[in-house]
């Protein structure tokens, strides 16, 4: 049976995509990062990690896969996107955002980007 093990972004800068992701998800490097590619997961083992490696490609405005981070109501998802946006995330103008949406979208430093969710929207 299969598993998702690893999550892979590409990022221009892994040192820094590296000291974000680390800050913003409580993650540790599993092996001595290297200037092009690491490999983070959570510091008790358990769980999908998150792999960083050096790409060329260029940054996607309208990605077709993006991670999504919950939060567990609205005000830990805003105490989040402003503790996320304090480590470096930038807020998306994002023009697809329903009325009632029950997420925010962020980039990361490199520009990828990703969802913080308010799981207890109904």
């Amino acid at each position: 049976m299969l598993t998702v093990g690893s999550v892979v972004m590409g990022v221009s800068d892994v040192p820094r995509a590296a000291a974000f992701w680390t800050e913003a998800l409580g993650y540790v490097p599993r092996d001595a990062p290297e200037d092009d590619w690491v490999v983070l997961m959570p510091a008790d083992g358990a769980g999908v990690r998150l792999s960083l490696g050096l790409s060329e490609t260029p940054v996607q405005e309208r990605p077709r896969i993006h991670l999504d981070l919950y939060a567990g109501d609205a005000a830990d998802q805003a105490a989040e996107v402003e503790r996320l946006v304090s480590l470096g995330a930038r807020r998306v103008a994002w023009d697809r955002y329903p009325d009632d949406a029950d997420f925010v979208v962020l980039a990361d430093p490199d520009g990828n980007r990703f969802c913080v969710i308010d799981t207890g929207h109904h």
